[in-house]
C-alpha cells in the first residue's frame, strides 16, 4: 500500500504569481498538500505566458508552468470585488498556509494583511514574499529576481569577467532558491504551531536571498574588510578565470591548489618552460604576474579540444572541470544517478521535470502532474465551500470568478 503523503491533510492557498512564492506552494504539494492557486479572472498569473515567449527555448509544452505549478487546483477570484474577497476569506478560514507576494498596498487595500487574515484564522501560517523586505522605505516596491536578487544584492557586480559589463541573470535564477527559503520558513512555522497551536507570520525577500547567496564575500563588507586585494585578484588569479578550447568549450581550474598540480598542469599543456620561469616560481609570484600567466595558459589550451584536455588532465589527476551546457543536463550521469528529476504523468507531455533540491529518503512524494488551467476548479472549490449552483453562476455572470 502506498505510504500516506506527509502533508496530505495540509490546506494551502497560493495567492501569488510568477515563481518564488508559487514554487514554495509547489514544494508543499509535492509532499501531498492540498494547494489551491488563486488567480485573477481572464488575465491569470502572468507566468502562464513565460514559456511561450520568443526569448525562451521553443516547445509545444508550457514547460515552466507545469514545472512550477504542478499538482495544484485553480480558482479565479476578482479581488477588486467585495464578494471575491469574501470567498477568499472563506478559503482562509479552513486553511493552514497562505502564501502571497501581492504588494503591500494591495494587501492593505483589500484587507489581506497578516493581521487581517490572522483575525479570521489564528492558526494560519501567513507566508509573505517581497522584493526588498517587510519594512523600510522600499517595502512597497515591486521587483523581480533580476533586479532585487541579482542586481541590488551586488551579485551582478561581482559575477563578471574583469573589465566586462554587468550581466543579467537567467530568469528565475534567484526565484527558485528563494522559494526554498520560503518553504523552509513555512515548515519551521508548522513545527512551531504543532508545539504551541499558534499561527505565524513568516517572510523572506529576494534581496535577503541575494545577500545570502553572496555572503562569503558580502560578509566582508559588514566586517569593514578591505576589498582592494580582492578586486585586484579578479584578473590576476589564474584559477578564477575560464579557458577556451579549440572546440569552443571552456575549462575551469578552480580546484588546482598544490604546487605539484600546477607543475603537472604546465607540463601537460606543453608549457614546461613555465616551470622555470622566474615570474611563476611560487604562488605569490603567480598572482603578481597573473595576467601574463593567464595569457600563456589560454594560448596553450586553445590548441586542443575540451575532450582531449579532460582526458589528458583527468588521467594525471589534475583537477579540471568542463563548463557545462544546459542542453546536456538530461543526459548527465550525475543528474540521472541522483534522481535530480522526476517522471511526470503522461499528460504533462515531458519525459522529466526538474525536482527541488530536497531529498528525504523514504518519504513519499506525488508524481509531477499538470499545472491547473485558468479557473479549472473554480466551481468544484466553491461547491466544497457550500456555495449553491445559482450563486456560482451569478459569480460567473458578474466576473467575480
Amino acid at each position: 500500500m502506498r505510504e500516506e503523503l506527509l502533508f496530505a491533510d495540509l490546506k494551502v492557498i497560493d495567492m501569488s504569481s510568477w515563481i518564488a512564492a508559487p514554487v514554495a506552494a509547489t514544494m508543499l504539494a509535492d509532499f501531498g498538500a492540498q494547494v489551491i492557486k488563486v488567480e485573477p479572472p481572464e488575465a491569470g498569473d502572468g507566468y502562464r505566458n513565460f514559456a511561450p515567449m520568443a526569448s525562451t527555448p521553443t516547445s509545444d509544452v508550457n514547460y515552466t508552468w507545469h514545472l512550477d505549478n504542478r499538482n495544484k487546483r485553480g480558482i479565479t477570484l476578482n479581488l477588486k470585488t467585495e464578494e471575491g474577497r469574501t470567498i477568499l476569506h472563506d478559503l482562509v478560514r479552513d486553511s493552514d498556509v497562505y502564501i502571497t507576494n501581492t504588494t503591500h498596498p494591495m494587501r492593505r487595500t483589500w484587507g489581506l494583511t497578516y493581521e487581517d487574515l490572522a483575525a479570521i484564522n489564528p492558526r494560519l501560517i501567513y507566508a509573505s514574499l517581497t522584493a526588498y523586505g517587510e519594512q523600510g522605505p522600499e517595502r512597497d516596491r515591486e521587483g523581480f529576481d533580476l533586479v532585487a536578487y541579482w542586481g541590488r544584492s551586488g551579485l551582478m557586480d561581482l559575477v563578471r569577467a574583469p573589465g566586462a559589463e554587468p550581466a543579467p541573470a537567467l530568469p528565475g535564477m534567484g526565484d527558485h532558491p528563494t522559494a526554498v527559503t520560503l518553504y523552509a520558513s513555512i515548515v519551521t512555522a508548522l513545527m512551531r504551531r504543532q508545539q504551541t497551536g499558534a499561527g505565524s507570520h513568516v517572510h523572506t525577500s529576494l534581496l535577503a536571498n541575494g545577500m545570502w547567496s553572496g555572503s562569503c564575500i558580502g560578509q566582508g563588507a559588514f566586517a569593514e574588510a578591505d576589498f582592494t586585494l580582492f578586486h585586484h585578484l579578479a584578473d590576476h588569479l589564474f584559477t578564477r578565470l575560464m579557458y577556451e578550447t579549440s572546440d569552443g568549450r571552456w575549462l575551469q581550474f578552480s580546484m588546482v591548489r598544490t604546487d605539484a598540480e600546477i607543475d603537472m598542469l604546465f607540463t601537460l599543456i606543453g608549457k614546461t618552460d613555465l616551470l622555470l620561469d622566474p615570474r611563476f616560481l611560487d604562488a605569490e609570484l603567480r598572482v603578481e604576474n597573473g595576467k601574463a600567466l593567464v595569457h600563456e595558459m589560454r594560448e596553450a589550451l586553445l590548441a586542443k579540444s575540451s575532450a582531449y584536455w579532460m582526458q589528458t588532465l583527468g588521467d594525471a589527476e589534475v583537477p579540471v572541470a568542463l563548463v557545462g551546457r544546459i542542453e546536456e543536463l538530461p543526459h548527465d550521469p550525475q543528474v540521472q544517478a541522483n534522481a535530480m528529476t522526476m517522471t511526470p504523468i503522461p499528460e504533462v507531455g515531458m519525459p522529466a521535470v526538474i525536482k527541488p533540491p530536497l531529498n528525504i529518503e523514504g518519504l513519499a512524494t506525488r508524481a509531477a502532474g499538470l499545472g491547473p488551467e485558468l479557473g479549472q476548479h473554480s466551481e468544484e472549490i466553491l461547491t466544497e465551500l457550500g456555495y449553491a449552483s445559482a450563486d456560482i453562476q451569478r459569480f460567473k455572470d458578474q466576473g467575480i470568478i
